[in-house]
């Protein structure tokens, strides 16, 4: 149905000399990505590191300079409004005034959300729209200040959209659903949009000649994050009420108004290269935004400083590890923590347990030996000994018995008991028992929905399969799995259908948290050997994990803690050596890599040597240190594995400084349990071209390679000089015995 052309009859009320900005925060996401999570708690209130959605949406709402938000809700809204009551933000003298919206439960989607709005007269001026799974750091005033601009330089420039350049593989771009943006890049209009979903695979996009003769230069750019931020001119409102069949604010609402003949509106692009913004759309992205945090992407919005919410602050310890400081943590001493973990108010860590690449919530137990790892663990729950929790998401209050085992993508929900011995399978979903009658007054569960949660259709179908999987002392159903590769094969055929395109199972398994998708091709991937290698050495890290098993440590260099060294520069060698890890966990290609550290030295003006020395010492430290026993032959191929894999990074970053290379490594294994590893580690740099005979000789010369032994760490220096001196001579060996072989010929 085209769209309809405003009739005329909504005008903007008279606005006041002073003109407030409003914004409206869509509290539901009209999807079922997260249950059973969501069943009894709205997904804008979901804890990412500790802290509500919501409250992480009202601070962007706020640094915006937004003056009154109006939360809209269909379901759990008396916890929503609650939670509003309780905010800070809620206070007299927080400047910003905030009020729910119950909207009927019929409301489906964004589409009828918005004609209620509109009908009940709420909006008078200029607003944000933004919905309530946003995480951002960005200056949104500046958003405003453009729109305003062009809204005064026509009227029919009614909307501004905040997007952000990335990378194909940056980790918090939804790889089931991406898009295409065609904008002018004088104006920065955008004159054409269509989504592309991960499968199946879309290859072509039909831009119509129109476009083509309206602009004298275009681009198509198809690597933009859609914030969920957007601009509005009162006027939106009423196009939404005009053109009823509009549901979703990009397919329908965007593509509506650029294809219509009849509106003639314009709706820009704002465009940012720096600062952090991205929605918690899926589990996958949850966990993304969650490590970004973590790793200190979103500064100044981080754990230890300028955290929303009353999290009552953290500490931030070595490996990028968070310690609450309002109710501190107990660690046994043989308990290891990190990197890349958060623990919350009164969270306990047993003897020869493992936390590693996780958050813990308020008052949650590891039991000893136990292993989390890359996984979220909510309010109160319980992971008893030997219990074995990966890259899985567990609601409040859940209880993990002895020696269970919890696979990769697992949802648990409220109170759920799992065990003990229970093997629940990976990318289960687990409710409780009973919970029907828990949820059956609220507004959430509609008996006309098809889509409802059928309690009691789920409970009677659970097998002996099912009860061993989640223990003989469980209360957990086990939920069906959500699609499957048949329902990909029967939607081939209707690649012009969005809604339907994007929820496929494989599309569905894009989002799934624990789940890399390197099987699937997708519209929105390369295909390079190096990236078909990289899913290879991917996939097989994914082994699972038992409670013996060894988990990489990664250490942040002194220097990044030296008082003489600036704040600045403080903070860049925190996230460059965070930017690290994620790429050696995750499998980043080394071209991505390196383009993130340089825009995050540049974004930090922080000096090359910096970022120099962080990469030297990372990757170094990325080599494991094997006992004794276990020869010189295995060392080797260790340090190998290392090199081949990461030193193009160094040799990218180091540029024409080989020489500096040696120094930063030689420093680093005087300092550090890798001195005896120093020798064969240059010689795999040698071997692997990142530096040259010439180089080694040129930093054998210097005197600052050999010092005055006046201390252990300039001992140390002049051991790793030594050893590297007997290499010099080795290679010189060599090359005479070359050259002599030539001289003979």
């Amino acid at each position: 149905m085209p769209p309809k052309a405003n009739s005329g009859k909504a005008k903007a009320p008279a606005i006041e000399e002073t003109e407030i900005l409003q914004a409206i925060l869509l509290a539901d996401s009209f999807d079922k990505r997260f249950e059973p999570l969501t069943v009894t708690t709205p997904r804008c209130l979901l804890p990412v590191c500790n802290v509500t959605l919501l409250e992480w949406t009202f601070e962007c709402l706020a640094a915006a300079g937004v003056d009154k938000v109006f939360v809209v809700a269909r379901s759990h809204t008396d916890q929503i409004d609650a939670a509003i009551k309780e905010s800070s933000w809620s206070k007299e003298d927080s400047g910003m005034e905030i009020s729910i919206v119950k909207v009927p439960r019929e409301t489906i989607c964004l589409g009828d959300a918005m004609r209620d709005i509109y009908n009940r007269k709420l909006i008078t001026s200029d607003f944000l729209l933004v919905h309530g799974d946003l995480v951002s750091n960005v200056r949104v005033d500046e958003v405003v200040n453009a729109f305003k601009k062009r809204f005064e330089a026509s009227k029919d420039n009614i909307m501004t959209m905040l997007l952000k350049e990335s990378g194909p593989e940056h980790r918090t771009r939804p790889r089931g659903d991406s898009s295409i943006f065609v904008v002018d890049p004088v104006t920065s209009e955008c004159v054409y949009y269509d989504s592309v979903p991960g499968l199946p695979v879309k290859t072509h996009a039909s831009i119509p000649r129109t476009v083509f003769e309206k602009h004298f230069e275009l681009e198509i750019r198809n690597d933009l994050i859609d914030c969920g931020i957007d601009v509005c001119a009162f006027e939106v409102m009423s196009l939404f009420e005009d053109n009823f069949d509009w549901e979703h604010i990009r397919k329908d609402f965007l593509h509506g108004v650029l294809s219509s003949d009849i509106l003639m509106k314009n709706i820009h692009c704002h465009i940012i290269s720096d600062g952090y913004a991205a929605r918690v759309r899926d589990t996958k992205s949850y966990d993304a935004i969650s490590k970004d945090i973590l790793s200190r992407w979103t500064f100044p919005m981080v754990p230890d400083d300028n955290m929303p919410g009353p999290s009552g602050g953290y500490a931030l310890t070595r490996n990028l590890t968070y310690l609450s400081l309002s109710s501190p943590p107990l660690l046994a001493r043989t308990a290891e923590v990190g990197p890349l973990a958060l623990l919350g108010p009164r969270a306990s860590v047993a003897a020869d347990a493992k936390v590693v690449r996780s958050v813990l919530g308020p008052r949650c137990t590891v039991g000893a030996g136990a292993v989390v790892s890359d996984s979220y663990l909510w309010e109160g729950v319980v992971v008893e000994a030997g219990a074995v929790v990966e890259s899985s998401i567990l609601g409040k209050g859940v209880v993990v018995k002895k020696g269970s085992m919890v696979e990769r993508g697992c949802l648990v929900g409220d109170g759920v008991v799992l065990g003990p011995e229970a093997s629940l399978a990976e990318f289960s979903r687990v409710s409780r028992r009973g919970l029907r009658a828990e949820v059956a007054d609220d507004e959430d569960e509609d008996e006309d929905d098809d889509d409802a949660v059928d309690f009691e259709e789920m409970e009677a179908a659970q097998t002996e399969d099912m009860r061993r999987q989640v223990g003989m002392e469980s209360n957990g159903i086990i939920w069906p799995t959500q699609g499957s590769p048949e329902d990909d094969e029967d939607d081939e055929d209707d690649e012009d259908e969005d809604e339907e395109t994007s929820n496929t199972f494989s599309n569905l398994r894009l989002g799934r948290i624990g789940d890399p998708g390197s099987d699937l091709e997708l519209s929105d991937s390369g295909s390079n050997s190096d990236s078909d290698a990289y899913d290879s050495d991917a996939s097989t890290k994914r082994k699972r994990r038992t409670s013996t098993s060894s988990l990489s440590s990664f250490t942040i260099s002194s220097s990044c803690l030296n008082p003489a060294v600036s704040a600045v520069e403080r903070e860049f060698r925190l996230e460059a050596h965070a930017t690290l890890v994620r790429a050696f966990s995750d499998g980043h290609r080394v071209a991505d890599c390196a383009a993130e550290l340089k825009t995050l030295r540049l974004a930090t003006n922080a000096p090359w040597r910096a970022m120099h020395e962080v990469v030297v010492r990372t990757v170094a430290d990325e080599v494991k240190v094997l006992p004794a026993e276990s020869g010189a032959a295995a060392q080797s191929k260790e340090i190998a594995r290392v090199v081949v894999r990461w030193g193009p990074l160094i040799s990218t970053i180091a540029g024409s400084e080989p020489v500096d290379t040696i120094s930063i490594l030689q420093e680093h294994c005087a300092r550090s349990a890798r001195l005896g590893l120093f020798g064969q580690m240059l010689a795999s740099f040698y071997q692997n071209d990142i530096v040259e005979d010439d180089d080694i000789s040129a930093w054998h010369k210097l005197p600052a390679s050999n010092p005055d032994a006046t201390n252990e760490i300039s001992e140390n220096m002049r051991k790793c000089w030594t050893v590297g001196g007997k290499l010099l001579e080795h290679l010189e060996a060599d090359s005479e015995s070359e050259d002599e072989d030539e001289d003979s010929e």
